[in-house]
């Protein structure tokens, strides 16, 4: 009996000896297991170039500081999609459709152009015989001339001669009859009428002075000639347009060109009576591509019989499509579109969560409130139509690619020419570029309790340029496009009180903002100063009124990182 109980015990000994030494290895083994599933997915990034996305702990390729584990949200997601809680959604009213067919709204391409002569109409008062101009009866342009109207005195020696002609070939009319002929049909030639001619002849007088009459109906605009000028038969002394008919020129750029056609009905307004609208449809459009604004001219002809349709006048044309035209065109509202110098950009959401991801496209023609999509999106895919900007912000904070880091933001150095502007659009510019530096030296502080109210000034200085000063066509563009960039810059400071992301969205601001000075001046002189860290690493430059360095990118962490690139006058 003995003999088995110490069995028993040994037994019970053995057992509780393999239960502490193995019993917890399965539970050990499903720890571990569980924490290996939990860091199999792990990425690295670096806290100060959150792009750089690796699968395993290290140093950043960049600036060698140590990497940190990435946020867990980034998980499944591909390399530019980023994800956005649906409070964050509902709290910045971020809006999305989903494009295809029946977008097109009303179906209307909206035209900018301005009156013109008519000039099939158009016709020159020429000089009837050669002579000196003693009294001009027309003073300026712009004066109604009608045919048969007193226009000058001309003191003509051919013409005294042949009146002597004919008083002499008078004397021997039944004689000579064909001489006598042939002397009034010279006279003829010179558009005497009967009636002077026979004057002549029953006052047998000479007239030193001779009297030219119109022989056009219109208005003058352009004068060529003035008192005591001398003039050659046939000689231009003024141009004449009969404006009883006039042409409203529209510009229609390379993308639209497909989308206007002869015949098109059209519906015109001017910017003097917005309230009045004229119909009409386009006659002519130019065959020829104008290479400096890429556009050619499309016009439309209009009844000016109340003479209220001045030239130069601005108009707005609104082109209403044909069946045609609109079938099968992918459109998606302008809202939804963010620009970035040539690149069109919207934020694509491809699944049911909100997740995003931004994406290039190319445009066409402007119908109405929505632009023709030509490549870069199919119908039934999903894009954000409102708090596109919001979007953008979220995705440079969380380190994605956005309209800020594609990589045309740092555009390729080009020598921008100054161009001669009024003083005023310069101290108007100077009104902005002052706001902008008080805005530099927020960033050089890290504060952001002011860049609203900064921000704001901005955004009213840039209002207040009066555009109509830019005289020269080239520079009403450059400023326009420049503005477009400044107003995006805008945009996105608004939207967020990140530091990081107000940095970034300088960089834009700065770079619109030194080729809006190198162009068009602000009589002061300022500098342009570079940090070659900034950006990524990509560099970056900003204005300041002081020779030294205050970095706006990073503030006391590298306050005086950076060099002057040059001084603009």
């Amino acid at each position: 009996m003995k003999k088995y109980t110490s069995y028993i015990v040994l037994l019970v000994v053995g057992l509780l000896l393999g239960w502490f030494l193995f019993g917890g290895s399965s539970a050990d083994e499903a720890t571990h297991e569980h924490n290996e599933s939990e860091t199999k997915n792990q990425f690295w990034t670096c806290s100060m170039h959150p792009q750089i996305m690796q699968p395993e702990a290290g140093d950043c390729p960049i600036c060698g500081m140590d990497l940190i584990p990435a946020e867990a949200t980034a998980e499944g997601l591909e390399a530019n999609q980023f994800k956005m809680t649906k409070n964050a959604l509902a709290l910045a009213n971020i809006q999305t459709l989903k494009i295809g067919e029946g977008e097109i709204g009303d179906n209307q391409l909206v035209l900018s152009g301005k009156i013109v002569e008519n000039e099939n109409n158009n016709a020159i008062q020429a000089a009837h015989f050669s002579g000196r101009i003693e009294k001009l009866y027309v003073k300026s342009i712009g004066e109604k001339i009608s045919e048969g109207q007193l226009i000058a005195l001309v003191y003509s020696p051919e013409l005294v001669t042949a009146q002597n002609e004919l008083l002499t070939a008078l004397t021997l009319k039944k004689e000579q009859p064909s001489l006598y002929n042939a002397v009034r049909n010279k006279l003829k030639l010179w558009k005497l009428s009967d009636l002077q001619i026979e004057n002549i002849e029953k006052s047998k007088k000479i007239t030193t002075n001779f009297p030219m009459y119109a022989d056009v109906d219109g208005t003058v605009i352009i004068k060529m000639v003035e008192e005591g000028s001398h003039v050659k038969e046939g000689k231009g002394l003024f141009k004449i347009a009969n404006l009883t008919s006039v042409w409203a020129e529209f510009d229609v750029f390379e993308k639209q060109i497909a989308v206007v056609k002869k015949g098109s009905k059209i519906s015109i307004t001017t910017n003097a009576n917005s309230t009045k609208t004229i119909a009409s449809s386009i006659s002519f459009i130019d065959p020829i591509l104008d290479t400096k604004t890429r556009t050619v001219a499309a016009r439309a002809e209009l009844n000016n019989s109340s003479n209220t349709l001045k030239p130069g006048m601005f108009v707005n044309g609104v082109l209403t499509l044909d069946n045609t035209t609109k079938k099968n065109k992918l459109t998606i509202p302008r809202t939804a579109v963010l620009w970035t110098g040539k690149r069109s950009l919207v934020y694509v959401k491809p699944g049911q969560e909100p997740v995003f991801e931004i994406r290039e496209i190319m445009l066409g023609a402007m119908l109405g409130k929505n632009y023709i999509v030509i490549s870069g999106l199919n119908f039934g895919e999903e894009i954000v139509v409102n708090g596109t900007f919001t979007v953008d912000a979220a995705a440079q904070l969380q380190g994605k690619k956005s309209m800020m880091t594609t990589s045309e933001v740092v555009k390729e150095k080009v020598e921008i020419k100054r161009i001669k502007v009024d003083v005023k659009f310069q101290n108007q510019l100077q009104a902005v570029v002052a706001n902008y530096l008080e805005l530099k030296n927020e960033l050089v502080l890290s504060k952001t309790e002011k860049t609203n109210e900064i921000i704001s000034k901005i955004n009213t200085a840039l209002k207040n340029i009066d555009m109509s000063l830019l005289k020269a066509t080239a520079a009403h563009k450059l400023w326009m496009n420049l503005l477009k960039e400044m107003n995006s810059s805008v945009s996105l400071l608004k939207s967020s009180t990140e530091i990081k992301t107000q940095r970034t969205a300088f960089i834009q601001l700065s770079s619109a903002m030194i080729n809006s000075v190198k162009a068009f001046g602000i009589n002061k002189e300022i500098y342009n100063q570079f940090c070659p860290m900034a950006n990524n690493d990509k560099g970056a430059n900003w204005l300041s009124f002081q020779e030294n360095i205050e970095n706006p990118y990073f503030g006391d962490a590298m306050l005086t990182c950076g060099n002057v690139e040059e001084i603009i006058n």
